[in-house]
């Protein structure tokens, strides 16, 4: 867990938050049957590169790993690709298909600067490797720590296809109790809930439209359904952490219901007839609610009840309870599942699997980069280190129940939320709201189509991109997204949501940090004073950077964009200010004690806004003239003086006229 010592108040140099001495960042993998669309960067990439590229700053960059990568395997993938092949769209192997999609993800990132230490695919090259026998040694661990059931359940079968179908191409009506998801597959929705196949309301078979069979079939189960207490220990620990989203502590409760199932208040005689069939229960029927609960004792007597219903035609939903995690499966395009006892021929369910891939990719990258591979354990295993998984809101089920609960199941010794040391330990979950479009919510599956997010380069610079959706306030709810080009309703005198964050690099910094430049080359042969700033301004950046730390530490990335609006407005102001009062007077005393108070508003910013916005700062650090060191937290309230040990001046590199460090796109320069 992360550090408790840290006080939740006014931030001072006295009371500073704690971090990890090493740090792995890892974002929600996007599927390889698509190109990114704006959700996956904007809700997800740029929130975890900002992070990674602040703690790279904070604790040295070889302490931080940042990976992530393409999820090759699973229906979704196997499903996309034989209806591609068969429209005749894609020809080539599944491997072809899967590597088009990869590289495509691969050159958008690395075009909106996300800066990953390895974007790798779990399927191919020498990151499939090290899954494979990730994924081996994790499901023979808990199979040996007596963490696995095998459980026969009957799988969707097309008698005319004469296939079992796969999750994705079995779609019907979710069960659980107030979904409201639009798809639902064999036994998950697009919204993350968990059912027994059994349940799902009016199933099709995707590949001929009939309604598909149940067949028996038996697979490896975690035995999920024996961490209730844990997972209610470990929400209890969440609520007293300052920087976990209280998304994440309350959604993982909401899968803590005991086994229920809801049936409509017109059901209620039906229900009479036939309830003495079912095991023990309780009933409840609250008056408001438009349906009444029966709970039972166990879960399988839970799954018993709906065979029941579903027998007597009475229609019900079951609740969010935890019910066993699937492991393996039996379609042919996945990792390969260890051979254990009669079990043979399986394959790692997508989900599990998808779970320790950046397990995976950080073995990966340590050998790419000639490091050892068993380092991989002081990021994973060490209490001194931390894992910072950025996720959205529809995956909280996957990473924050049943990859907690598979984690505290893969430890030697006794299961509990306390981890020791040396053991995998629990993650840190970043989890944002839904990112809207135009006000409703977006699905490549859906009805309202996104833009890629490659496709929005065309109207804006990643960096404007980068800071706006920073800016938007995703950990504290759901946010549209509102791009002019891409609105219908917007008229041309209207501004663009968009830009707003933006212009105030590409207009206030960049005309702060020019007019610095340019009084320096005008009166001081392009050397800037090394003077010691004013009080109030040493002030005004110490209280900058400590309240930065402090949302950074929380995740509170649209605070930090209003904590760089205000500091870098009131550099221009003072800038302004002094400077039209200086050339008025002839005051030369006066204009390069603006220059060296202004110079520590620019450095302060610079180091604040690195994180945000690379390729402006890294610029900017060039014509300083400085060296990486410029970045380090080690010195972060050290003004340009430390940097110069000894001199009263520094040579600046030569700016040219109207140089921009942070720019419009060509689109806007009508904009105002």
């Amino acid at each position: 867990m992360e550090h408790n010592e840290y006080k939740n108040n006014k931030p001072s140099k006295d009371n500073r938050p704690e971090f990890p001495k090493k740090a792995v960042i890892t974002g929600g993998m996007p599927y390889g049957n698509k190109e990114l669309h704006f959700g996956h960067v904007g809700g997800v990439f740029v929130f975890a590169d900002a992070y990674a590229r602040f703690l790279r700053d904070r604790i040295g960059k070889d302490n931080v790993i940042f990976v992530s990568g393409t999820d090759c395997y699973g229906s979704p993938i196997a499903e996309s690709y034989r209806a591609k092949v068969a429209s005749g769209e894609f020809s080539g192997s599944i491997e072809d298909f899967v590597r088009k999609n990869h590289e495509s993800q691969k050159k958008t990132l690395a075009d909106y600067h996300i800066s990953l230490n390895l974007f790798a695919a779990s399927a191919l090259d020498n990151a499939a490797k090290h899954h494979a026998t990730v994924s081996e040694r994790l499901i023979k661990r808990l199979y040996e720590n007596g963490q696995l059931k095998k459980i026969t359940t009957s799988q969707f079968f097309d008698e005319k296809a004469g296939v079992f179908l796969n999750g994705r191409q079995v779609v019907g009506k979710c069960p659980v109790m107030g979904c409201q998801s639009d798809k639902a597959y064999a036994d998950e929705c697009s919204l993350g809930h968990q059912y027994m196949p059994s349940a799902l309301i009016d199933p099709k078979s995707t590949l001929t439209g009939e309604t598909p069979v149940m067949k028996d079939v038996a697979n490896w189960y975690f035995a999920l359904t024996d961490y209730t207490q844990l997972l209610t220990e470990y929400v209890e620990q969440l609520k007293k952490q300052p920087n976990i989203r209280q998304l994440v502590y309350k959604t993982i409760g909401e899968f803590l219901e005991p086994p229920v199932i809801h049936i409509k208040k017109e059901l209620m005689d039906d229900y009479t007839k036939i309830k003495d069939s079912l095991a023990h229960h309780t009933l409840e029927n609250d008056e408001k609610k438009p349906s009444f609960t029966i709970c039972f004792d166990t879960l399988d007597e839970r799954d018993k009840a709906c065979e029941i219903l579903a027998h007597n035609g009475i229609r019900f939903r079951t609740g969010k309870t935890l019910v066993p995690f699937r492991l393996t499966g039996n379609i042919e395009w996945g990792v390969k599942a260890p051979d254990i006892e009669d079990l043979k021929d399986l394959t790692v369910w997508v989900w599990p699997e998808s779970l320790w891939a950046p397990i995976s990719f950080t073995v990966a990258y340590l050998e790419s980069v000639g490091r050892d591979i068993n380092e991989w354990k002081d990021f994973w295993c060490s209490k001194n280190s931390r894992v910072y998984q950025f996720i959205g809101s529809d995956n909280i089920y996957f990473y924050g129940v049943a990859q907690t609960a598979m984690f505290a199941a893969l430890q030697s010794g006794e299961i509990s939320c306390d981890i020791p040391d040396g053991e995998l330990q629990q993650t840190t979950l970043v989890a944002n709201h839904h990112i809207l479009f135009l006000d409703k919510k977006a699905s490549s599956s859906g009805d309202i189509k996104p833009p890629m997010a490659a496709d929005l380069l065309n109207h804006y610079t990643a960096e404007q991109l980068r800071m706006h959706w920073l800016s938007l306030g995703l950990g504290r709810g759901s946010v549209s997204f509102q791009p002019k080009p891409y609105d219908p309703n917007a008229k041309p005198e209207d501004s663009d949501p968009v830009v707003k964050e933006g212009f105030l690099l590409s207009n206030v910094f960049n005309r702060v940090i020019r007019s610095c430049f340019y009084c320096a080359q005008k009166y001081y042969d392009g050397k800037m004073p090394l003077d010691t700033p004013d009080k109030q301004v040493i002030e005004e950046s110490e209280k900058a950077i400590l309240e930065y730390e402090r949302f950074m530490y929380k995740f509170e990335f649209h605070q930090v964009t209003y904590v760089l609006d205000s500091y870098i407005r009131k550099a221009n102001k003072l800038w302004a200010k002094n400077m039209n009062e200086a050339d008025k007077n002839n005051d030369d005393e006066l204009r390069r004690k603006t220059l060296t108070d202004v110079f520590h508003y620019v450095r302060t910013a610079a180091v604040l806004l690195h994180p945000l916005a690379p390729v402006g700062t890294e610029m900017l650090r060039e014509y300083l003239g400085f060296g990486e060191d410029f970045w380090s937290w080690e010195h972060i309230f050290e003004g340009m003086a430390y940097f110069c040990p000894g001199e009263k001046e520094h040579q600046l590199k030569f700016l040219e006229p109207r140089v921009d460090f942070f720019t419009r796109h060509p689109s806007q320069f009508e904009q105002k």
